[in-house]
């Protein structure tokens, strides 16, 4: 470690105002990275704090967006253990119904279902999916029944079906309504605005490295002429203005930074986009008791007609 700090110690101790301001920061990091470093001005405490409440949002930024981007994904929630054919996301569940009510007999019923797909393959949701196995078991029933009367299992799952779809679609909604309205915020937020803050920073230490580097190439070239380096009346005139400029840069960058990192953690932006997704999420909610609080008393209907429909049956018997 102490060759380290050596090398770092007698990097450049020659160097010049000729060398370029990238060579200046880059040989000036290096001293600091290897512990040779005589020169190091601290960044002001109002600053440092700024950093690190910039640092934290960019991290809760990056970590909501690696969670909520699966609303850019539409089978984020359709179950991977089944397998659906062409024929099954070929029309809606709608459209298999409107289909069905024409048809006449069996085979055209089994033709309905598997009726030529329409352009657009039907989306691939959880609720979609049980909204095809309903129908699918409802026609199941329909087409093995033979009594002629209606079956009210079949009649429910149908009806289950058609609600499933409509939730299905509202959670699509949903999906779209934040893609649009907090994913392209935040991901706004974290590629512009906190990625300006960034630079902003970057440009700060910059002209802290070239400030120092600075400061140490003078001090090298009065102990190089035999004089105490902390005495400012050894600086020439031409190098203590030289310096002052880059301190008078330095600061300038600062505020610069200050600023840029105080306007990120300001706006209203973020916060507005969170309260868009809460409000996407609470209307796909919504549309779904809606949808699910009609369905519900007809299929309860359904259940208490079959009840007593089976009570008389066995009484009879």
């Amino acid at each position: 470690m102490d060759k380290f700090a050596a090398f770092g110690k007698n990097i450049s101790s020659t160097f010049n105002s000729t060398v370029s301001p990238f060579a200046q920061r880059s040989q000036q990091y290096l001293k600091e990275q290897f512990g040779g470093a005589d020169e190091k001005t601290e960044l002001p405490v109002d600053y440092i704090e700024l950093e690190k409440r910039v640092d934290a949002l960019k991290q809760v930024h990056q970590k909501l967006l690696a969670v909520t981007s699966q609303y850019s994904n539409e089978a984020y929630d359709y179950p991977p253990n089944i397998r659906e054919s062409f024929t099954d996301l070929g029309r809606s569940i709608s459209e298999k119904v409107t289909l069905l009510s024409h048809a006449k007999n069996t085979s055209e019923a089994q033709a309905a279902i598997t009726a030529p797909p329409s352009a657009k393959p039907q989306p691939k949701t959880f609720n979609h999916a049980i909204a095809r196995a309903s129908l699918a078991s409802s026609q199941m029933l329909q087409q093995t029944n033979t009594t002629g009367a209606e079956d009210p299992l079949a009649s429910a799952l149908e009806k289950y079906a058609l609600a499933e779809e409509k939730v299905g679609e509202a959670r699509l909604a949903q999906d779209h309504a934040i893609q649009s309205r907090f994913l392209a915020g935040w991901t706004t937020t974290l590629n512009t605005n906190i990625q300006f803050a960034t630079k902003a920073r970057k440009a700060v230490e910059n002209s802290r490295l070239l400030l120092d580097s600075t400061k140490t190439a003078k001090k090298s070239q009065v102990i190089g002429r035999g004089m105490n380096p902390d005495d400012e009346t050894a600086l020439g005139e031409e190098a203590r203005a030289e310096i002052e400029a880059k301190e008078d840069d330095f600061v300038s960058h600062v505020e610069e930074a200050q600023g840029v990192m105080k306007n990120v953690l300001d706006t209203p932006e973020p916060l507005r986009n969170l309260a868009d997704l809460i409000a996407a999420q609470l209307e796909y909610h919504k549309k779904a008791y809606e949808i699910l609080s009609e369905l519900a008393p007809e299929v309860d209907q359904l259940q208490v007609d079959q009840e007593s429909s089976y009570r008389k049956s066995r009484e009879g018997a």
